[in-house]
């Protein structure tokens, strides 16, 4: 089965290092697959490596988690990484009171990876990851945890029930969808509506707009 993603070409993104960007800055990621419990999803941190031609993600599941025994049995798995995202209201197009022909949408940036799984259970492989994951996420605090802070029979306990995987990427697709398909005025609109209002993923999506606005400037 081939799953692909709808990319019109203005949104359609290639570059690799762009979306190993976005996966860094969102490694919660969900997880898709299909097997014999028909389509699973779980949602999980991701670690992205740099190796191999794409990447490899390093992720892990709690090994109640029925999808562990699925994923050990598929060929090929998807990962969405979804970056900033909001409403965009037709209140911000100057064209809206030249013509009226405009319409709600959504700006958002995804990215799918997808690849091949291979699970890691081995205690010292799973505890690696855990710490590499733990300083990933603690960078930039004032005192970073560690897993050290906690104690050892605990930790190990804590190993024991959980299950790792390595997912070798074969394939990356980016969505930027950032009103590319409008005119400049509409988006100059966008931006300065998107810094007005403040809201969640509002600041980075009108930063991304603005880019494109004068993207030699």
């Amino acid at each position: 089965m081939v799953v692909v993603m709808y990319q019109p070409d203005q949104f359609r993104v290639e570059d690799v290092p762009q979306m190993h960007a976005l996966m860094r800055g969102r490694p919660f990621a969900t997880l898709v697959s299909a097997g014999s419990l028909g389509l699973y999803a779980s949602h999980l941190p991701t670690v992205l490596k740099d190796e191999g031609q794409l990447g490899i993600i390093e992720c892990h599941l709690a090994r109640a988690n029925p999808h562990c025994k699925e994923l050990a049995a598929v060929e090929q798995a998807l990962m969405i990484f979804q970056g900033p995202e909001g409403y965009i209201t037709p209140n911000w197009y100057p064209s809206k009171a030249q013509h009226g022909k405009v319409v709600p949408t959504w700006n958002y940036a995804v990215v799918h990876a997808y690849g091949r799984l291979e699970v890691m259970d081995d205690a010292a492989w799973l505890r690696r990851h855990v710490s590499e994951l733990t300083a990933q996420q603690e960078r930039g605090a004032a005192r970073p945890w560690h897993v050290s802070d906690a104690p050892e029979s605990y930790v190990s306990g804590m190993v024991r029930a959980i299950v790792g995987f390595r997912f070798v990427i074969t394939r990356l697709e980016g969505k930027w969808k950032m009103s590319q398909n409008r005119e400049m005025q509409d988006r100059e609109g966008v931006v300065h509506g998107l810094r007005q209002r403040r809201q969640d993923d509002d600041l980075d999506i009108a930063d991304y707009v603005a880019r494109q606005i004068k993207p030699d400037g």
